[in-house]
């Protein structure tokens, strides 16, 4: 049978309404990652002599270390780490707890009762509302941005309200907009700094504002730092654990991901109160069985390395600096991030006499389609596109030539601001 076919039987009728309940399969909305995939694949159809140049991809452009790599194959080749890892193995907790000291400065991890392993960070923001929400509960999250908590939030029955990051703030969410209704009902904040999509980064300030906000409100603070050792010209890689009493008043997620390229290995940890990361385990134990333990191994290793993380930050650096460089000399008002490996930057109104873009989203499909040229639109707090410099290029020489070819299609009209 068909899909239609099947939309006739009690089967469609049976969806949970969280997901559209009876209605499930035929909303007709095209959302943006599918539109973004649908101009991509006209663009490569109407142009296949022509590059596409894929800014809009969030994932690193390079494999994992070589040592990580072999380190997973001298692991795998184990018996011993053939069987389930359940909530993880001693050495990558350890590591993890030492790697939050030396790179962040965290002080006073206790790896056995303040970290778990997750395979990755998404699965554990997808888990953590199941710790704390009840119907009409409130969890707080920021836009633009990485829905998964609120979306986790809702199908529990629990209510979503958002704060916009704005430039003027420095993408930084003002707290103190927040309702005091909201305030007083809600269970969760998320917050994640580095920022996706803005690259923004949180300050000592800014933390310790959260913390005293968090401890008034009686609210757990749920910071995702994927991209937290990602940073350049100087800023040292922040933790919200570092900040006195954030340890009292949520947890951190970090992800090897994007700091080790190892987007596909899905291993990750949650760090910080006990209580969290307890009951955090006890909900993960009736989710998963645990990362194979090899890839923990390998994990282990290479957070007890972080000097490849320090070197593929120089790599985006470089490669930001060439990209903000590029734009700016065709108009834009583009601002190199202090980490991340995402420039936000506000689209154009238009094209002198020509087109005008209304959106995001508008000047994105204008790149796509027109230039070959892929980016993620955000209008969720202003017109803006991501550009992504994990674009694809092999060795400098040939990052050089990208971002060339860029400012070479991009030259051929007069944007309006």
């Amino acid at each position: 049978m068909s899909i239609e076919q099947y939309q006739q039987t009690y089967i469609q009728n049976s969806f949970a309404d969280r997901i559209g309940g009876s209605n499930y399969g035929k909303d007709t909305a095209i959302y943006k990652f599918e539109k973004i995939k649908r101009a991509k694949a006209q663009a490569k159809k109407d142009f296949p002599d022509v590059e596409l140049i894929d800014l809009g991809v969030g994932e690193p452009d390079e494999m994992a270390d070589a040592g990580i790599v072999a380190k997973l194959a001298e692991e795998a080749a184990k018996p011993e780490n053939r069987g389930y890892a359940d909530n993880g193995i001693p050495e990558f907790k350890e590591a993890a707890a030492k790697y939050l000291k030396e790179v962040f400065n965290v002080d006073g991890i206790d790896p056995q009762t303040e970290v778990l392993h997750s395979i990755g960070s998404k699965p554990a923001l997808a888990m953590l509302p199941s710790v704390f929400i009840n119907p009409g509960d409130v969890t707080i999250i920021t836009v633009p941005g990485y829905p998964v908590l609120g979306t986790h939030t809702k199908y529990l029955g629990g209510e979503v309200y958002t704060v916009e990051l704005k430039k003027e703030n420095n993408f930084l969410p003002d707290l103190k907009s927040i309702p005091e209704d909201i305030a007083q009902r809600a269970k969760l904040i998320y917050l994640n700094y580095p920022n996706n999509p803005t690259g923004a980064s949180a300050t000592v300030e800014f933390f310790t504002e959260v913390v005293e906000w968090a401890k008034k409100y009686d609210i757990v603070v749920v910071h995702d730092a994927p991209y937290a050792a990602l940073t350049y010209d100087g800023l040292k890689p922040l933790s919200f654990l570092s900040i006195p009493g954030a340890k009292d008043v949520g947890v951190e997620l970090h992800s090897l991901s994007k700091s080790y390229n190892m987007t596909g290995w899905r291993i990750g940890f949650i760090a910080g109160n006990p209580l969290v990361v307890k009951a955090f385990g006890d909900v993960k134990d009736n989710n998963d069985s645990g990362q194979f333990i090899a890839i923990q191994k390998a994990a282990a290793y290479g957070l007890d390395h972080p000097e490849i993380t320090e070197k593929i930050a120089e790599k985006y650096s470089r490669r930001h600096d060439m990209l903000v460089a590029a734009l700016n000399e065709l108009g834009f008002q583009a601002e190199k991030p202090k980490g991340s490996f995402f420039l936000y930057v506000e689209a154009p109104k238009g094209i002198k006499g020509g087109v005008r873009f209304n959106s995001g989203e508008d000047f994105s499909q204008f790149l796509i389609r027109e230039k070959l040229i892929s980016t993620v639109p955000w209008d969720d707090a202003g017109s803006f596109v991501r550009f992504s410099v994990t674009f694809e290029a092999k060795g400098q020489e040939d990052e050089k030539r990208v971002i060339a070819e860029i400012k070479r299609r991009l030259s051929d009209v007069e944007f309006e601001f």
